[in-house]
């Protein structure tokens, strides 16, 4: 068992993957965005720092979910809170030029050895809604970032999903409150499960 879960930054991708490992009883696979030295010079200077700061989340991701494609390490599943495909997502955007065509070089090269999630859940919200939750969050350096951004990469997850081949589950993720309510924790684990085949549609075990 191989979750995903994706949407733009601020949505609940992390909160969600701690609530679907623990309760599936899975392995978490986060990713450590703050190790990116290159992140904070980012949002000061896009133009400058897109190609470094896409070059080393290329690899970090790529070395964390390439176990994936040895199940046996991972037999109790895992939930991660990022797919391999937001690292083109967010590089279409932020690249150009000789730039990109030496990224997406890479990116052709490493992305077919990385396994296809049995789930992908896309949550989506509105960007009122992902400016106060970075806000809430504190990191230093989202603080600057330009909400313009945020709608452009929304929009760019929106045509990726749009034609994604793979089992996907599209949530509106400022409907629910998965990180404080019981009731909506309990639902959207067992909307997982029965996406996964884990329970019957009727709810029984």
């Amino acid at each position: 068992m191989y979750i995903a879960i994706e949407g733009v930054i601020g949505v609940g991708k992390t909160t969600l993957t701690r609530l679907l490992a623990e309760r599936l009883g899975a392995e978490k696979l986060l990713e450590v965005v703050e190790d990116n030295p290159f992140l904070p010079l980012f949002y000061q200077d896009p133009a400058r720092y897109g190609f470094k700061v896409q070059v080393f989340f290329l690899l970090s991701r790529y070395k964390q979910l390439l176990p994936l494609a040895q199940p046996a390490l991972f037999s109790r599943g895992v939930v991660a809170d990022y797919l391999f495909d937001k690292d083109a997502i967010f590089a279409s955007l932020n690249l150009s030029g000789a730039e990109w065509d030496l990224y997406a070089d890479l990116y052709s090269h490493l992305s077919p050895r990385i396994p296809t999630p049995d789930l992908t859940v896309y949550l989506r919200a509105p960007l009122p809604v992902l400016l106060e939750r970075i806000r809430r969050r504190g990191r230093p350096f989202e603080q600057q970032i330009d909400p313009g951004y945020l709608e452009r990469l929304g929009e760019s997850y929106d045509r990726h999903f749009a034609t994604y081949p793979h089992p996907l589950w599209i949530v509106e993720a400022d409907q629910l409150d998965f990180a404080y309510d019981e009731a909506d924790k309990d639902w959207i684990v067992r909307q997982v499960q029965q996406r996964l085949g884990l329970v019957s549609q009727g709810g029984g075990n």
